[in-house]
C-alpha cells in the first residue's frame, strides 16, 4: 500500500514511518495540512494516517472536506485526544478507525491492514489464487504449499495486484508503490520485479496486458 502520514511530532512520525516501511508499504510523511493537500493533489494513496492537532489546523475539518470532495481513501486518526466526544467527532467526520496516543506500533500495523482489507472488498487476510496462498497479515506467500520468500519490493508489487484481482494496474500505478524504496525509479524497475515474481510464483501468476499494465486473475 501507499500511505500518507500526517503527523507533526517528529519522534512519533519517524517511528510510525519506519514501522510502515518495515511492513512493506511505501509512505509519504508530511507535518502540515497544506502539505497533505499538495501530496493528495498529485498522488493516489491507499490509506491516510491523520493527526488531529496540526500546526496549521485541526484534522476533523480537513477530513470533512476530503469526504465532501468525494475522497474515499480510508483514514485512521492518530491523536492524543482521548475523550469519547473526540472519538465520536472523528468517526462522524469520516474516519475509519481511531487510535489514541501512545499506541503500540504492532497494533497500528494490524489496524492498518484490517482497514485496507475492508476497503479492498475482502476482509479475509488470506487470499487464494490458483496454487498461490497469500497471507496479507503475515506477509507470507505459499506456492503449492511451499513457502516462497519475497523481497520487500516484490511484496509491495504483489500486494498491490492481489488486492485488486482482475483489475489492471498501470506501470505508473505500480511505480508509485515503490517511491519510498528508491529516490529515483529506473525505467525498467517494474519489468524487472515482475519478471522475478514470475520466476518465484509461476509464469502465469501475473498477466501482462499490452499497452495497459499488469493484473492477477480473479
Amino acid at each position: 500500500m501507499r500511505v500518507l502520514l500526517i503527523e507533526d511530532d517528529t519522534v512519533l512520525g519517524s517511528a510510525v514511518r519506519d514501522q510502515i516501511a518495515a511492513d512493506g508499504h511505501s509512505v509519504d510523511w508530511v507535518t502540515r495540512l497544506d502539505e497533505a493537500d499538495d501530496y493528495l493533489a498529485v498522488a493516489r494513496y491507499d490509506l491516510i494516517l491523520l493527526d488531529l492537532m496540526l500546526p496549521d489546523g485541526r484534522g476533523q475539518p480537513f477530513l470533512r472536506r476530503l469526504r465532501a470532495q468525494g475522497v474515499k481513501t480510508p483514514v485512521i486518526i492518530l491523536t492524543a485526544l482521548d475523550q469519547i466526544s473526540d472519538r465520536i467527532d472523528g468517526l462522524n467526520a469520516g474516519a475509519d478507525d481511531y487510535m489514541v496516543k501512545p499506541f503500540d506500533l504492532s497494533e497500528l500495523s494490524a489496524r492498518l491492514n484490517a482497514v485496507a482489507r475492508r476497503y479492498s472488498g475482502n476482509p479475509n487476510p488470506v487470499i487464494r489464487l490458483g496454487e498461490l496462498e497469500v497471507d496479507l497479515a503475515a506477509r507470507s506467500v505459499h506456492r503449492s504449499g511451499q513457502a516462497t520468500a519475497l523481497t520487500a519490493r516484490e511484496w509491495v508489487l504483489l500486494e498491490a495486484l492481489i488486492r485488486r484481482p482482475g483489475q489492471i494496474l498501470s506501470k505508473a500505478q505500480l511505480e508509485e508503490r515503490l517511491y519510498s524504496f528508491d529516490v529515483e525509479i529506473e525505467s525498467n524497475t517494474i519489468e524487472v520485479h515482475v519478471s522475478r515474481l514470475r520466476k518465484k510464483l509461476g509464469r502465469d501468476a501475473i498477466k501482462t496486458v499490452r499497452g495497459m499494465g499488469y493484473r492477477v486473475d480473479a
